[in-house]
Protein backbone atom coordinates (compact mmCIF):
# COMPACT_ATOMS: atom_id res chain seq x y z
CA UNK A 1 0.00 0.00 0.00
CA UNK A 2 2.89 2.34 1.30
CA UNK A 3 4.45 1.49 -2.27
CA UNK A 4 1.31 1.97 -4.50
CA UNK A 5 0.66 5.53 -2.20
CA UNK A 6 4.28 6.68 -3.07
CA UNK A 7 3.93 5.93 -6.91
CA UNK A 8 0.62 8.09 -7.32
CA UNK A 9 2.77 10.61 -5.14
CA UNK A 10 5.45 10.29 -7.95
CA UNK A 11 2.88 10.99 -10.93
CA UNK A 12 1.35 13.77 -9.18
CA UNK A 13 4.76 15.72 -8.46
CA UNK A 14 5.74 14.71 -12.19
CA UNK A 15 2.50 16.16 -13.42
CA UNK A 16 2.82 19.30 -11.29
CA UNK A 17 6.00 19.66 -12.70
CA UNK A 18 5.05 19.61 -16.36
CA UNK A 19 1.90 21.97 -15.45
CA UNK A 20 4.82 24.30 -13.81
CA UNK A 21 6.55 24.37 -17.29
CA UNK A 22 3.81 25.16 -18.95
CA UNK A 23 2.87 27.81 -16.68
CA UNK A 24 6.43 29.40 -17.06
CA UNK A 25 6.08 29.02 -20.71
CA UNK A 26 2.87 30.62 -20.57
CA UNK A 27 4.18 33.78 -18.82
CA UNK A 28 7.22 34.02 -21.17
CA UNK A 29 4.56 33.91 -24.11
CA UNK A 30 3.12 37.14 -22.42
CA UNK A 31 5.97 38.76 -22.34
CA UNK A 32 6.97 38.22 -25.59
CA UNK A 33 3.31 39.33 -26.79
CA UNK A 34 3.87 42.55 -24.95
CA UNK A 35 6.96 42.82 -26.59
CA UNK A 36 5.46 42.33 -30.11
CA UNK A 37 2.54 44.70 -29.35
CA UNK A 38 4.98 47.65 -27.69
CA UNK A 39 7.76 47.30 -30.56
CA UNK A 40 4.62 47.35 -33.11
CA UNK A 41 3.83 50.66 -33.43
CA UNK A 42 1.02 49.80 -36.29
CA UNK A 43 -1.09 49.05 -33.25
CA UNK A 44 -0.89 51.86 -31.06
CA UNK A 45 -4.00 54.16 -31.42
CA UNK A 46 -3.86 56.97 -33.24
CA UNK A 47 -4.94 59.45 -30.30
CA UNK A 48 -3.20 58.20 -27.89
CA UNK A 49 -0.34 58.64 -30.36
CA UNK A 50 -1.40 62.05 -30.85
CA UNK A 51 -1.95 63.11 -26.72
CA UNK A 52 1.72 61.53 -26.19
CA UNK A 53 3.30 63.64 -29.00
CA UNK A 54 1.29 66.67 -27.58
CA UNK A 55 2.30 66.43 -24.01
CA UNK A 56 6.15 65.48 -25.20
CA UNK A 57 5.46 69.23 -27.23
CA UNK A 58 4.16 70.85 -24.24
CA UNK A 59 7.13 69.61 -21.70
CA UNK A 60 9.33 71.29 -23.85
CA UNK A 61 12.17 70.48 -26.45
CA UNK A 62 14.85 69.71 -22.77
CA UNK A 63 12.61 67.01 -22.20
CA UNK A 64 11.18 65.66 -25.69
CA UNK A 65 14.05 62.44 -25.12
CA UNK A 66 12.17 61.25 -21.99
CA UNK A 67 9.03 60.88 -23.13
CA UNK A 68 7.65 57.59 -22.91
CA UNK A 69 6.47 55.64 -26.04
CA UNK A 70 2.47 55.29 -25.85
CA UNK A 71 1.08 52.32 -24.30
CA UNK A 72 -0.17 49.08 -26.52
CA UNK A 73 -3.58 49.51 -28.36
CA UNK A 74 -6.37 48.13 -26.29
CA UNK A 75 -7.73 44.58 -27.23
CA UNK A 76 -11.17 45.91 -27.64
CA UNK A 77 -10.05 48.21 -30.79
CA UNK A 78 -11.16 46.85 -34.43
CA UNK A 79 -7.79 48.10 -35.81
CA UNK A 80 -5.65 45.24 -37.63
CA UNK A 81 -2.23 45.19 -38.84
CA UNK A 82 -2.22 45.69 -42.10
CA UNK A 83 0.24 42.44 -43.41
CA UNK A 84 -2.24 39.71 -42.07
CA UNK A 85 -0.68 39.43 -38.53
CA UNK A 86 -3.30 39.00 -35.89
CA UNK A 87 -5.34 41.90 -34.31
CA UNK A 88 -4.35 43.82 -31.74
CA UNK A 89 -4.04 41.95 -28.44
CA UNK A 90 -4.62 39.14 -30.31
CA UNK A 91 -1.65 37.21 -29.46
CA UNK A 92 -1.29 38.65 -26.01
CA UNK A 93 -5.13 37.57 -25.29
CA UNK A 94 -4.53 34.10 -26.07
CA UNK A 95 -0.93 33.57 -24.29
CA UNK A 96 -3.40 35.08 -21.10
CA UNK A 97 -5.88 32.64 -22.03
CA UNK A 98 -2.73 29.79 -22.04
CA UNK A 99 -1.43 31.17 -18.47
CA UNK A 100 -4.53 31.49 -16.76
CA UNK A 101 -5.22 27.63 -17.94
CA UNK A 102 -1.64 26.71 -16.74
CA UNK A 103 -1.68 28.19 -13.69
CA UNK A 104 -5.73 26.71 -13.28
CA UNK A 105 -4.05 23.54 -13.72
CA UNK A 106 -1.24 24.17 -11.61
CA UNK A 107 -3.49 24.64 -8.58
CA UNK A 108 -5.51 22.05 -9.20
CA UNK A 109 -2.27 20.01 -9.26
CA UNK A 110 -0.73 21.32 -6.00
CA UNK A 111 -4.25 20.64 -4.43
CA UNK A 112 -4.44 16.87 -5.33
CA UNK A 113 -0.40 16.36 -4.27
CA UNK A 114 -1.43 18.04 -0.74
CA UNK A 115 -4.47 15.76 -0.41
CA UNK A 116 -2.64 12.74 -1.90
CA UNK A 117 0.11 13.61 1.06
CA UNK A 118 -2.30 14.44 3.61
CA UNK A 119 -3.74 10.65 2.89
CA UNK A 120 -0.70 9.38 2.75
CA UNK A 121 0.57 10.87 6.08
CA UNK A 122 -2.37 9.40 7.82
CA UNK A 123 -2.18 5.77 6.67
CA UNK A 124 1.60 6.48 7.18
CA UNK A 125 0.70 8.19 10.97
CA UNK A 126 -1.84 4.74 11.54
CA UNK A 127 0.80 2.54 10.30
CA UNK A 128 3.36 4.54 12.54
CA UNK A 129 0.82 4.26 15.75
CA UNK A 130 0.20 0.44 15.14
CA UNK A 131 3.95 -0.36 14.92
CA UNK A 132 4.76 1.48 17.56
CA UNK A 133 2.20 -0.35 20.25
CA UNK A 134 3.94 -3.30 18.88
CA UNK A 135 7.12 -2.27 19.86
CA UNK A 136 5.87 -1.24 23.34
CA UNK A 137 4.26 -4.20 23.86
CA UNK A 138 7.61 -5.84 22.56
CA UNK A 139 9.60 -3.91 25.33
CA UNK A 140 7.09 -4.56 28.28
CA UNK A 141 7.69 -8.11 27.39
CA UNK A 142 11.31 -7.86 26.87
CA UNK A 143 11.15 -6.04 30.17
CA UNK A 144 10.07 -8.79 31.79
CA UNK A 145 11.93 -11.39 30.85
CA UNK A 146 14.42 -9.15 31.83
CA UNK A 147 13.39 -8.89 35.46
CA UNK A 148 13.04 -12.79 35.47
CA UNK A 149 16.56 -13.21 34.43
CA UNK A 150 17.71 -11.07 36.97
CA UNK A 151 15.74 -13.11 39.57
CA UNK A 152 17.94 -15.86 38.25
CA UNK A 153 21.09 -14.34 38.36
CA UNK A 154 21.02 -13.34 41.65
CA UNK A 155 19.13 -16.51 42.89
CA UNK A 156 22.62 -18.05 40.90
CA UNK A 157 25.04 -15.42 42.87
CA UNK A 158 23.42 -16.22 46.12
CA UNK A 159 24.20 -20.39 45.35
CA UNK A 160 27.61 -19.52 43.86
CA UNK A 161 28.50 -17.54 47.22
CA UNK A 162 27.34 -20.63 49.35
CA UNK A 163 29.17 -23.11 47.26
CA UNK A 164 31.93 -20.88 47.50
CA UNK A 165 31.83 -21.06 51.33
CA UNK A 166 31.55 -24.32 51.72
CA UNK A 167 34.52 -25.19 49.99
CA UNK A 168 37.01 -23.03 51.74
CA UNK A 169 35.45 -24.55 54.86
CA UNK A 170 36.06 -27.82 53.57
CA UNK A 171 39.77 -26.80 52.68
CA UNK A 172 40.55 -24.56 55.66
CA UNK A 173 42.12 -27.01 58.71
CA UNK A 174 40.19 -28.83 61.11
CA UNK A 175 40.99 -27.47 64.54
CA UNK A 176 40.26 -29.64 67.04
Amino acid sequence: MASEAARRRQELAAEGQRHLEETIAAAFQILVSMNDELCNAGLWSSSSVSAAAAAAAAAGPQHQHSATPPPPHSADSDAADGGGAPGPGGSLDEARHRYKSAVAALRASITAVSSCAQDIGSTESEADHAEIERLEERASALRKEIESKNKQVKLLMDQLRELITDISMWQSPCSV
